[in-house]
């Protein structure tokens, strides 16, 4: 396969970061705006300072590289932008839905309430080449949980499909967010927690323990709870509970390489997950940070790592099942878009 190839057929995204896939050219005329100093004001310099910066092996240090991207998306101007731009290089991608996230708290330095934050960005999602919807995240190190639920329920006709939480995963467990969670499976709303990313099997076992969140943010590292000896595959009972209730994992694979989980796509988990018969998902994280797109992560699983177009078919059905869209949305996106196209 080819990456022109994988770019023309229709693709479902479910785990990528508002925040973390802006133009870099925009970051240079947002942050000239409000006289924000930045590492470089060369576009292409930023995008590789970008990628060498979070290629350090360490999620904390990754999280870093978002002070620059936050801080000129501080106007409704500039985030309805930056949606927008989002939105294009999406579509441009071949990607048909999207489910887009972003912690609207981060977006209120300048004075914007995080309603008027969340209003901006769902404007700036509307486009007739892509069905874009809104995840809305709480930092775990702040306590603001209870603030984005409410707004996940007060704009859940409004494009806000549901609510993640993300941040440091190590010592902020999802338990600390139990009450959030609560409130939106009262209100019958959707979400999703980043887990098993920086921190192992336990924050897993801790999420869906306390939260039982739909789909686990990243999850790789549900590969710590299996031991493979030759053909064989002994799952301890956290793997076994994520297999068996085919709880979605939005696997991002370069965006793990950086944070350490894997030292090459060829030795990623997500390909013994796969084998596995996890529901796996394919993602981009931070398009910006990673210098990626869904097709080329598609790309890099078909030439390193020896997947076949089943394969990422099977993972593309996979996170058209995942997403928190209405089920005739979605089985007419498969019937009418994704199904005749990859057959072909």
């Amino acid at each position: 396969m080819h990456l022109e190839e994988i770019r023309a057929l229709p693709k479902v995204l479910l785990h990528d970061h508002l925040d973390g896939g802006l133009r870099p050219q925009t970051v240079i005329d947002l942050a000239a705006e409000i006289g924000y100093a930045l590492p470089t004001r060369d576009a292409e310099e930023l995008g590789h300072w970008f990628v060498d910066a979070a290629d350090s092996g360490s999620l904390v240090r990754y999280l870093e590289t978002f002070e620059h991207t936050v801080s000129v998306m501080q106007t409704e101007e500039a985030i309805r932008r930056v949606a927008a731009e989002c939105a294009e290089d999406l579509a441009d991608d071949g990607v048909v839905y999207a489910e887009v996230r972003f912690a609207p708290e981060l977006l209120t330095a300048g004075g914007l309430t995080m309603a008027q934050a969340v209003e901006a960005a769902l404007e700036g999602f509307d486009n007739d080449r892509i069905t874009v919807n809104t995840l809305l995240c709480a930092m775990r190190q702040s306590n603001r949980g209870d603030e984005v639920a409410d707004l996940v329920v007060a704009l859940r006709e409004d494009g806000v499909v549901g609510m993640d939480i993300a941040g440091p995963e190590d010592g902020f467990p999802a338990s600390l967010f139990t009450d959030p969670f609560a409130k939106l499976r009262a209100n019958m709303c959707r979400y999703t927690i980043h887990a098993g990313e920086a921190a192992g099997v336990s924050s897993i076992a801790d999420a869906l323990a306390t939260c039982a969140p739909e789909r686990l943010g990243h999850g790789v590292r549900i590969i710590e709870d299996i031991v493979l000896d030759d053909d064989e595959a002994d799952l301890g009972w956290v793997a076994q509970y994520v297999l068996d209730r085919q709880i979605p994992l939005e696997v991002c694979p370069s965006s793990n390489l950086q944070t350490g989980i894997a030292a090459s796509i060829a030795e990623h988990p997500i390909s013994v997950l796969n084998d596995l018969q996890f529901a796996v998902t394919i993602n981009t994280d931070n398009r910006l940070m990673s210098g990626t797109t869904l097709s080329n992560e598609m790309y890099l699983l078909a030439t390193e790592a020896g997947w076949e177009i089943d394969d990422l078919y099977e993972a593309t059905l996979a996170a058209v099942a995942g997403a928190f869209a209405p089920l005739d949305d979605k089985e007419r996106l498969v019937q009418d878009e994704i199904g005749p196209a990859w057959a072909v």
